[in-house]
């Protein structure tokens, strides 16, 4: 069990450990991004239903939260995954038995890619906003109209009746 000096064991626990972490961050990119992702979908939906006071059409495959769910599911899985190995590498370096696996990288590398690409008929959709109707102007409330400054005309000056008021106190 001896066979690694201890001080070599403990530089390779620590970049194990810097791995991990780096995973980690990763999955906490993954979860944030599909998180702003489906969220900001909804918000464009609920924008979009304020402005035509219509509900837009929802496509059932490619649409924003579904891609968010994606991601955050991914994230997720990404974070087992990272402990999984983790621990699988811990117990190789004890053994002094490491062999690298690329399988984890390609796999994380295809299933971004994947959703990248996921991510273009979204960016690429131009969903037709449909015609408002004109919306009548309403009349200011009575209250409006009656706190509106009144002008007056004395000696040729218009001034307004809080203009007045203020020089009749001084």
């Amino acid at each position: 069990m001896d066979k690694i000096p201890k001080i070599d064991r403990q530089r390779e626990h620590q970049a194990n450990e810097r791995t991990f972490l780096a995973w980690l961050r990763t999955s906490i990119a993954l979860i944030g991004f599909g998180f702003a992702i489906a969220r900001f979908g909804i918000f464009l939906r609920q924008l979009n239903l304020a402005i035509t006071q219509q509900e837009p059409p929802i496509h059932q495959l490619s649409n924003s939260e579904n891609l968010g769910v994606a991601l955050v599911i991914f994230g997720i899985s990404t974070i087992a995954l990272a402990a999984w190995r983790y621990n699988e590498v811990f117990w190789q370096i004890e053994r002094a038995d490491y062999r690298p696996n690329r399988l984890m990288v390609w796999i994380m590398t295809g299933v971004v890619i994947i959703l990248g690409l996921f991510s273009i008929p979204l960016l690429l959709r131009r969903d037709k906003v449909p015609s408002r109707s004109p919306v009548p102007i309403q009349p200011q409330s009575r209250n409006l109209q009656r706190s509106t400054p009144k002008l007056n005309v004395k000696n040729g000056a218009i001034t307004t009746q809080y203009k007045q008021i203020f020089l009749f106190f001084k």
